[in-house]
């Protein structure tokens, strides 16, 4: 007999046990901790564990934020986490979902799940419940990237490292050689000075980042409990970049970078990516996912030099199914969809304007 119940604190175990170990959906931001983080914010987590009698057979953690006129919206990212084909799970948790959005007055509920766009099954799935297009969206807080690549880290070291290109690999030994080294376990105090990193690599490509303290809440909920590292290299004893990894399950994901404007030369990029394919395989991840990329692009598009650099570790392209919508309100839902893209171009320029009164 199928059942659901809200999650909470003396459950985590249980619930990201059945998270992790999910052999379809399985996703470091559906993980209790994620939710702990967020919910740091504006966001309010909503964990649903779904039994059949005493087993776990799916699981959905929801975001929920308030917006104007008592209502709220409802973001899972990278969920639902559940056996497309089991359907008659699929029905019971989508109606808890629903019952959920009707007692805390959601307008809709936002996924972006990581599955290749040709996977059929899903897509029936979101014809079937109807979900929608979002016709908007690009100033919402938690999209993930549609486009990656991930690397299959089973192999050994040996056939990993021939397996990519050429200059990959050239890079990656030309670090090694002139001298840079690896800090792949750095006490903490070490987070503000990446932080730093983090703000010159924005300046230089010209993007927002988040304030300090996101970095701080990342860091002391997922570190500690080998749900992330920080990767630090350093060139004469002076650090030049810094990456964030996140860890769940058997996989893992790239999920910040940071480079100083000094010896950007001596290739500091490819040896820390290295690194931390080797520290996911120690750790027995199968997958390495260097998470978002512009898609296909030529040569002259500005964000071409990202898309080389990943893709000469020989990863697989990937096109995820993109965002899509399930309609609570559609009154409020076209009003939300109308004003939210405005709202949130208003909130970068008044970011940008501060920061040049500042600079």
């Amino acid at each position: 007999m199928l059942s659901s119940r809200i999650i909470e604190e003396k459950d985590r175990e249980l619930y990201n046990d059945f998270v992790a170990n999910h052999t379809e959906k399985g996703h470091i931001l559906q993980s209790y901790e994620w939710g702990e983080i967020k919910g740091k914010g504006s966001w309010v987590p909503i964990r649903l564990l779904v039994f059949d009698d005493e087993t776990p057979v799916a699981a959905i953690s929801i975001l929920q934020r308030s917006v104007p006129m008592g209502k709220t919206i409802f973001y899972a990212p990278r969920g639902p986490v559940v056996h497309i084909k089991e359907k008659k799970v699929v029905a019971f948790l989508m109606s808890e979902i629903k019952r959920i959005a009707k007692e805390r007055n959601a307008i809709y509920l936002k996924v972006d799940p990581d599955i290749p766009i040709e996977n059929e099954d899903w897509q029936a799935f979101f014809k079937d419940y109807g979900f929608q297009k979002p016709k908007s969206g690009s100033g919402f807080e938690g999209v993930q990237p549609r486009f990656v690549f991930r690397l299959d880290i089973t192999p050994d070291e040996e056939t990993l490292m021939k397996n990519m290109h050429q200059k990959t690999r050239y890079n990656l030994r030309l670090a090694g050689r002139k001298g840079v080294t690896i800090d792949t376990n750095p006490d903490r105090s070490k987070l503000a000075e990446f932080y730093d990193l983090m703000k010159v690599t924005a300046e230089r490509d010209k993007f927002l980042i988040r304030p300090y303290s996101y970095f701080e809440d990342m860091y002391d909920y997922l570190v500690p409990k080998g749900l992330g590292n920080l990767f630090l290299a350093y060139y004469e004893g002076e650090m030049i970049a810094g990456t964030l990894l996140f860890k769940f399950g058997n996989r893992s994901w790239y999920i910040y970078g940071a480079s100083s404007n000094a010896h950007r030369n001596v290739m500091p990029n490819y040896l820390i990516q290295w690194e931390m394919i080797r520290w996911s395989k120690e750790r027995g991840c199968v997958m390495y996912d260097f998470r978002g990329v512009p898609g296909h692009v030529p040569p002259e598009h500005p964000l071409y030099g990202l898309y080389k650099f990943k893709k000469g570790f020989n990863g697989d392209y990937v096109e995820f199914i993109g965002e899509y919508d399930l309609v609570y309100n559609q009154l409020f839902y076209k009003l939300y969809e109308t004003f939210e893209p405005m709202y949130y171009s208003g909130v970068r320029k008044l970011i940008r304007a501060k920061k040049k009164m500042k600079g």
